[in-house]
């Protein structure tokens, strides 16, 4: 008999960044849902538990569903989204700190296991929050200079 390589093992990064104090908030999930997306929220509402909090991302079909609206509307108007225009990720500050995650924890990398690349991940995040300057140099905020 000849073993064959399974179905891939995948993961997904879900994520924000506070783009005036370069704070990242990013879960790690074996799927990218609406329940997910919901998930991401209620950590930022968390995160931040006064004031208000605005959430700029694309269309993606995974921002809309009622498990968001669900969210939203408890968040009692605390909670505010902002829709990107299509196919306009240089608008999104988040895809920026993406790019700089691929280039730094997976471009030319071969993990020996899902989760060595996992560990690699958290570590990227919890690194970037100790360095809240470097991120918002990343994402192109100018809130450097108020810190």
């Amino acid at each position: 008999m000849i073993s064959t390589p399974a179905q891939p093992t995948r993961h997904y990064g879900i994520g924000a960044v506070n783009y005036h104090t370069g704070e990242t908030v990013v879960l790690v999930r074996r799927h990218k849902r609406r329940r997910e997306t919901a998930e991401l929220l209620q950590a930022l509402l968390d995160k931040h538990p006064t004031g208000t909090i605005y959430v700029a991302w694309d269309n993606a079909n995974t921002h809309e569903d009622d498990e968001v609206e669900a969210v939203v509307r408890g968040a009692a108007g605390r909670l505010v989204l902002l829709y990107l225009p299509t196919y306009s990720p240089w608008l999104n500050p988040i895809e920026m700190l993406w790019r700089h995650f691929r280039r730094e924890v997976t471009h030319c990398e071969l993990f020996e296991t899902v989760n060595a690349l996992l560990a690699a991940t958290r570590d990227f995040f919890e690194r970037s929050n100790q360095r809240p300057r470097a991120i918002l140099s990343i994402i192109g905020s100018h809130a450097t200079q108020l810190i």
